[in-house]
């Protein structure tokens, strides 16, 4: 159980320290303070599209998210119960507008891109890859719905200046013209579209040396223009942490006295709530070892990193969006600690 116990640290530490650097960068002054807003533009209008793009584009057959019908299903109820659940939250835990689309995000809305498929590779058993895939398949599935649901979240309670939203007959236009034009989503879409083509491109026959034959599609963007996967797949990796730098310098610890309530209850939800109610759900439905471990990733994960520039660009309280990435990621360290070795214990798997 120690080394569970060291895999959960090494997963959120790395984490926690970017976060620290770019802190650090604006209290030494290395950078000017104006400057990190920009890094969350950078971070939303670029670098995260590239990332959901390169997730989804690299599932490698859209055809095995219908074998697993079963827990694709479960994940997606899951997700939209919490949404609902969270919707209710966030109206009794603040009177500000600002902060219930932000506070709406932490019920649902894990860093599974980022930190959830290692963490359930890390968990698979006897080298045993399947769990791997299951993984991948949900990443495909709880992504997108992710981005539509936050989107949705971070429009209708507010007017795109901030300001709470008053003309609610006009919030179902707002937001479909949000989640259209939402660089997140648009990432995401892109992905779909090109997994879509990728399936309908037909494949060559090529030996080995060794006699063996291998199949291939006549076109990838891997293999065919492989400068462009190079620069999508930077752009990629450096999403996260040039988010990660920009929350540490937009970060202030004077906040925290001033939004504990809700830091305490979204840091709940996110990695408490959740996590137990979806996974005896889960256990209940009859998942086992198998699919467990994207379980745990999926549900048990931090915040998103993607929330706070995402929160900053629609409106809504990103100081407070910051707070939760930091605070539930220190958090889940230990919860993540805990979580598997309940699961270990009651025999769903072995540490």
């Amino acid at each position: 159980m120690l080394s569970k116990f060291l895999f959960t640290s090494n997963a959120v530490l790395p984490i926690v320290i970017t976060i620290a650097v770019g802190y650090a960068l604006k209290t030494l002054g290395v950078l000017p303070k104006n400057f990190f807003p920009l890094l969350n533009k950078l971070s939303f209008r670029c670098c995260l599209p590239c990332l959901l793009f390169y997730n989804v584009y690299n599932v490698q057959n859209i055809g095995d998210i219908a074998s697993y019908g079963g827990i694709v299903l479960f994940v997606i109820i899951s997700i939209l119960v919490f949404y609902a659940l969270g919707f209710l939250i966030s109206i009794l835990t603040t009177d500000d507008p600002r902060q219930k689309g932000v506070l709406l995000q932490a019920s649902y809305r894990s860093n599974y891109a980022i930190i959830g498929i290692s963490l359930a590779t890390s968990l698979c058993i006897d080298g045993n890859q399947e769990p791997v895939v299951i993984a991948s398949i949900l990443s495909s599935i709880s992504i997108p719905i992710f981005n539509v649901l936050a989107t949705i979240a971070l429009t209708i309670f507010v007017e795109d200046d901030g300001k709470e939203k008053k003309a609610f007959a006009k919030t179902a236009a707002s937001i479909l013209k949000k989640i259209c034009t939402n660089p997140l989503i648009l990432g995401v879409a892109a992905g779909i579209a090109a997994l879509v083509i990728r399936s309908f491109i037909p494949e060559r026959i090529e030996k080995c040396a060794d006699g063996t034959e291998i199949s291939e599609k006549v076109f990838t963007i891997k293999s065919s223009v492989p400068f462009l996967y190079s620069t999508l797949k930077s752009l990629a990796t450096a999403a996260s942490t040039i988010a990660l730098i920009a929350l540490g310098g937009n970060f202030e610890f004077n906040a925290v006295g001033r939004l504990k309530k809700q830091i305490i209850t979204g840091t709940f939800v996110r990695v408490v709530l959740c996590p137990a109610v979806c996974l005896l759900a889960a256990y209940k439905a009859g998942f086992r070892s198998l699919e467990f471990p994207a379980l745990i990733a999926l549900y048990g994960t931090p915040i998103a990193v993607s929330s706070v520039p995402m929160a900053a660009e629609m409106g809504n309280d990103a100081e407070l969006a910051g707070q939760l990435v930091v605070w539930t990621t220190i958090a889940s360290a230990f919860t993540l600690f805990v979580t598997i070795f309940i699961c270990s214990s009651v025999g769903i798997f072995s540490v």
